[in-house]
């Protein structure tokens, strides 16, 4: 068994080694590999690993041997499923593996607007308590989240742990999704009434064609000033130069984004200077124990594949 591992150094900064799946055959581990390049690197191999790297179906009809794509992330959208299905390629995914992590920031950001941390941090080192007259010095308006309200869009694993997360700190949760789902505690609403009702929505689900672009121009005129946009799945999902319109207009009072349309971040992007918009480099993933947990599950997936009885297997 060849395996061909194509963007390790998404997956690492040097602290987890590649050598885990050498249990599985002859392993070529390239730290990264453009999309160009990725045929030429996969070769002959029987197997690929990618996160990112786009395997499209001239990649796939250029390796007659490739069997087994297994992904290093939970989307999939790099992948043509199509052809990899035409040419009897298994694809598996690693689901939900970072539901913690992402659960975990997506909630940093809600605190980290509420409650002003950095901001007050900022103004004491400059003197602001020194200098003030009273015991309690507050120019920063903080927020409560009890009552407040969270529109959550998609309710996987990672939408069900952040609906789970806000019921403690009694906000009021509503949920779209496209699928009906099963002894769900929350009120579905449509994806207008998603983004009328929110005080906070946050995105948790996959980037199709039926979810790209779902936050636009219409669907943010629909929301209330003080309303904040937190996206931590995909950054298609959002239209980038409405939401940066309605920021910078002050329709809306805020956006936290972990993820955008071009990653690495372009240096254009609308978003960049974009009023009261906050950015992190794709992060919610990447503590150490989600990635070994992520590495833990790539490894299980290749298992059963090889006693054949695939699992998170899209295909």
């Amino acid at each position: 068994m060849k395996i061909c591992i194509l963007d390790w150094t998404t997956v690492t900064s040097g602290d987890i080694s590649s050598h885990i799946f050498e249990q599985f055959g002859d392993v070529e581990c390239f730290e990264l590999c453009s999309n160009e390049l990725a045929a030429e690197q996969i070769g002959n191999a029987d197997m690929v690993l990618c996160n990112k790297v786009m395997i499209t179906d001239e990649v796939i009809r250029k390796c007659p041997n490739l069997k087994y794509i297994g992904l290093f992330a939970t989307g999939y959208n790099n992948i043509d499923l199509n052809s990899a299905e035409k040419h009897g390629i298994t694809v598996c995914n690693a689901g939900s593996y970072s539901t913690y992590a992402v659960a975990q920031q997506t909630f940093s950001y809600i605190l980290h607007y509420c409650n002003k941390i950095s901001q007050y941090d900022e103004f004491v080192k400059n003197g602001g308590w020194i200098n003030s007259r009273s015991f309690s010095a507050f120019p920063l308006r903080t927020t409560e989240l009890f009552d407040k309200t969270l529109s959550v869009i998609g309710y996987g694993s990672i939408g069900r742990a952040v609906a789970k997360i806000a019921e403690c700190f009694g906000m009021r949760v509503i949920v779209n999704t496209r699928t009906q789902p099963e002894n769900c505690p929350y009120k579905l609403v449509s994806l207008k009434e998603a983004f009328e009702h929110a005080d906070f929505l946050t995105v948790h689900c996959p980037l199709t064609e039926q979810t790209a672009e779902i936050i636009n121009a219409e669907t943010l005129s629909y929301m209330k000033k003080n309303s904040v946009i937190i996206n931590t799945a995909r950054g298609g999902i959002v239209n980038e130069v409405a939401l940066a319109d309605a920021l910078n207009n002050e329709n809306i009072a805020g956006a936290y984004l972990d993820v955008l349309v071009n990653e690495p971040m372009s240096a254009d992007t609308p978003l960049k200077n974009a009023k009261n918009c906050i950015i992190t480099p794709h992060t919610a993933w990447a503590p150490l124990e989600t990635r070994m947990r992520l590495i833990d599950i790539v490894c299980d997936n290749i298992k059963a594949y090889l006693d054949g009885k695939s699992q998170n297997r899209i295909i």
